[in-house]
């Protein structure tokens, strides 16, 4: 019996997509390569890693022990490609990021400029992909650094406070809504809301809708802040944005912006880290500067 790191790979791509086709795709197989490959590993073991529940692949007892095995090997098989890599090309190291908030990327470039002119070796790279699982992604080893506004429990993460600021109903000055004082979560029930993500990653349904037991009439889940503000202005829904977000058209009055009631929503964000002994030097620099550069920003509060 003899694993290679592929076999590694393949169970661990199966674990977290829960099936083959998207394990495939992840990995750049067919599926008929995938399952080639799972049953090879299988018959080397001599035991089955998976069970077909649902239509979901499962671990076996079997599968759970080797995946709780390959996740420390894969992360350090990954850190030394990812240094001898660095090594080969030249560069000091790599630097990557993800926030929890689509909007927050407009914020970020202008913190990664300024660290760029005294870090000019670090590869910075802005891991889009992680947006809505930053810290799953920082816990698996594929970023150095998420901008979160979850709160952080695990142990193995350590988080420096960046900087608060409040969601508001944001819509157009016509809307019916436009004059209240407050917005309640039951205003929600006959609006289509427009949001980056769906109800099981909003801040909105978690702490708001949910407990008040409100759904909105549609829900629509647009990626882009600038296409969410435009949808907003013609009518065609309402949003929930940080204040901070809106600042430009809250000022010319293009949008009108209300406070949630029930002392409004506030977020605490922070600059998540690995707890380990060994993180790079310019990983802590460029987290002190995010928080040097946002605090100094001060609108957002």
């Amino acid at each position: 019996m003899e694993l290679e790191l592929r076999h590694l790979r393949l169970v661990t791509a199966i674990a977290e997509e829960g099936g083959v086709t998207r394990a495939a795709g992840r990995l750049h197989l067919t599926q008929s390569a995938l399952s080639h490959q799972l049953r090879d590993v299988e018959e080397r073991l001599g035991t089955p890693l998976f069970l077909r529940l649902k239509k979901r692949m499962v671990p076996t007892s079997a599968g759970e022990k080797l995946l709780r095995s390959a996740g420390p090997l894969l992360t350090a098989v990954k850190r030394v490609e990812d240094e001898v890599g660095l090594v080969a090309s030249g560069r000091e190291g790599a630097l990557r990021i993800a926030t929890e908030c689509y909007t927050c990327y407009h914020w970020v470039p202008p913190v990664l400029a300024e660290f760029a002119r005294s870090h000019p070796l670090v590869d910075v790279r802005i891991v889009a992909e992680a947006t809505r699982r930053p810290l799953e992604a920082l816990l698996a080893g594929r970023l150095d650094v998420a901008i979160v506004s979850t709160p952080v429990t695990d142990p193995r993460v350590s988080a420096r406070p960046l900087f608060r600021d409040e969601m508001l109903a944001v819509m157009s000055p016509r809307h019916p809504l436009a004059a209240r004082k407050r917005i309640r979560p039951e205003d929600f029930a006959a609006e289509t809301l427009i949001l980056y993500t769906g109800p099981e990653d909003s801040t909105l349904f978690a702490r708001v809708l949910r407990p008040a037991g409100v759904e909105p009439r549609a829900l629509m889940e647009i990626q882009l802040t600038e296409a969410i503000l435009e949808l907003v202005k013609a009518g065609l829904g309402i949003s929930v944005l940080a204040r901070w977000a809106v600042a430009r058209e809250l000022a010319a009055g293009t949008l009108i912006g209300i406070r949630l009631s029930g002392g409004g929503l506030r977020r605490r964000w922070c600059a998540a880290t690995l707890t380990a002994s060994d993180t790079p030097r310019y990983v802590s620099e460029f987290v002190a500067l995010l928080a040097r550069c946002r605090l100094s920003a001060a609108p957002q509060k």
